[in-house]
């Protein structure tokens, strides 16, 4: 990660000279470079991110971000779970986990029943901005919903991860309840969402209806093949 090693270079370069600059001068040049890691982060993540995961920041909060994976194969198949992700203000310093809060239910031996949180200190006992970067704890996220069996840092839910072991028959009537909650209420967004999801109208059905009948080959879509059709309709 190129960004990631720049960003580290100068870091160790102005850290050099910051001992002839005054304290809250120090704090603010610090703190601009942890801001500057987390652009550089996300900026990664376009081109990186884990299939099926996506992630989009809030409009207020350079530290707060609003995700959804969708779920392809395996017990959580065609599960859609939102989430949303905190980042610590001094995030990119040694042991600064992000934090990941699920908004949907999720019923997993990583995942806290009752505040919805992802267990990540257990998968990363000590968090290296060296190592470890927004990426990192995105993958990590995508494999709780694949994996077959739950090892010792399952620990969130004792009960999920008991119960997947003495009676996987049960376990799996829980996985897929979750799934269908999650389809249910994939169109209830939190508060100032960035990642909303909307039910259909009649704008977005003549839209696809129009769409059909103009594309003679759909792999052909653009937007600006889109947005002519659109212009030419509007003309009609």
């Amino acid at each position: 990660m190129k960004d990631e090693i720049l960003t580290r270079t100068l870091l160790e370069c102005m850290t050099s000279k910051l001992t002839d600059i005054p304290y809250h001068w120090q704090e603010e040049r610090e703190q601009a470079l942890r801001d500057y890691k987390v652009t550089i982060e996300y900026k990664h993540l376009k081109q990186h991110s884990p299939g099926g995961v996506y992630l989009i920041p809030s409009v207020s909060d350079l530290r707060h971000f609003y995700g959804v994976i969708f779920v392809r194969r395996g017990a959580f198949t065609n599960g859609i779970f939102k989430f949303q992700i905190r980042l610590p203000e001094k995030y990119n310093d040694l042991n600064t986990w992000p934090e990941i809060t699920f908004s949907s239910y999720v019923y997993n031996p990583h995942v806290h029943p009752e505040t919805g949180e992802l267990d990540v200190k257990s998968a990363y006992p000590r968090w290296d901005p060296h190592r470890h970067y927004l990426v990192t704890v995105l993958t990590y996220l995508k494999k709780i919903f694949y994996v077959k069996t739950f090892g010792d840092d399952a620990k969130a839910n004792p009960g999920a991860k008991k119960l997947s072991e003495t009676d996987p028959q049960a376990y799996r009537k829980k996985v897929d309840h979750c799934v269908r909650e999650s389809q249910k209420n994939v169109f209830i967004n939190d508060d100032g969402c960035t990642a909303k999801f909307t039910e259909e109208s009649l704008a977005h059905q003549v839209l696809r209806d129009l769409l059909k009948r103009q594309l003679a080959e759909p792999t052909q879509v653009n937007k600006e093949v889109v947005l002519n059709i659109i212009d030419k309709a509007s003309k009609v």
